[in-house]
């Protein structure tokens, strides 16, 4: 199913169009023996693109959503997206991201209304949703016989290759989609991020921006399982959000460096796992980890050197 070519609109191809220009014309530059077909090559420059649309958006997301200290939010809504890939596998559909997309928007919606109805916390609704959807899908997939794929893995774990033009059209979609959302409610999202309270006492409808960004929390993440996997979606959600808070210092640098972050991490991912012949998702996912161990190194001993400084300099 691929409703954009049925309405002659297409934009993962306008994606294409702009991006494979700049692709090919760094492609010389780009180092390794496998890596720079991922700036030549169709299929590739597909992957190419979609990790990068996805990680800038994701890189927003993350921001506000550490802010909120929702970032378990994304592991959940991933477990239940595989749950919605598994029941759009078994029944056949051509392209299951979609029916992973109306799963995890009706699990956030739900999880929203437990939340601020104080019915459960949000870590309970979390992680009832993330175990009881993933444990649907696994079982889904036994009892049609199909079990753990290599097409299923690739939503496990992350994979790239698989993603084909209608793929791209609804990871395009999402993400062009979710950039506009965030930048018509960004005033109102800041302010009941900081204080709830006194943003609903200055009229911002709180409780309507709060389940609007869930929605469009749901919709990233699914556009994110491709890229590195419903197991591994926070390394691209919240690893980089929480390495810019080490180094940032303000609200904007630290959306500065979470886009830095996070591109280095893809890129750096997509490099180790062409040249090293490994899963896409887990070496995205170790770099972004391993950025943030380094970086959390580095900021500890410059604290350490400056309070030693200070210390010599009083005394």
């Amino acid at each position: 199913m691929n409703i954009f070519e049925e309405t002659l609109f297409s934009p993962g191809e306008i994606l294409m169009k702009i991006f494979t220009p700049i692709l090919e014309f760094v492609s010389p530059i780009v180092p390794g023996e496998i890596f720079p077909y991922f700036f030549t090559m169709e299929m590739f420059q597909r992957a190419t693109i979609s990790a990068l649309i996805v990680t800038i958006v994701a890189g927003l997301l993350g921001t506000f959503l550490l802010m909120r200290n929702l970032a378990l939010i994304g592991d959940g809504l991933a477990h239940v997206s595989f749950g919605g890939v598994a029941i759009g596998v078994v029944l056949g559909a051509t392209s299951p991201l979609w029916y992973a997309l109306a799963f995890s928007i009706i699990a956030s919606i739900i999880i929203f209304e437990l939340q601020s109805r104080e019915i459960l916390t949000g870590d309970a609704s979390i992680a009832i949703f993330l175990t009881g959807m993933l444990a649907l899908g696994l079982v889904t997939l036994r009892l049609n016989g199909g079990g753990i794929t290599t097409d299923i893995e690739g939503y496990l774990f992350g994979n790239l290759l698989l993603i084909d033009s209608s793929d791209l059209d609804l990871i395009s979609f999402i993400c062009i989609t979710s950039l506009i959302i965030l930048f018509l409610i960004r005033t109102g999202l800041l302010a009941i991020t900081v204080d709830p309270l006194a943003a609903a006492v200055q009229g911002i409808p709180v409780r309507s921006i709060g389940l609007l960004f869930s929605v469009v929390t749901a919709a990233v993440v699914v556009s994110m399982v491709q890229v590195v996997g419903a197991l591994l979606v926070t390394s691209l959600l919240v690893t980089p959000a929480a390495t810019a808070q080490l180094v940032g210092r303000s609200f904007r640098s630290c959306m500065l460096w979470t886009q830095f972050f996070g591109l280095s991490s893809v890129l750096l991912g997509l490099y180790f796992s062409a040249e090293y012949d490994t899963g896409s998702g887990s070496m995205i996912a170790l770099v972004a980890a391993t950025i943030f161990c380094l970086m959390a190194i580095l900021t500890y001993i410059t604290n350490l050197l400056n309070y030693t400084n200070s210390k010599s300099f009083e005394e």
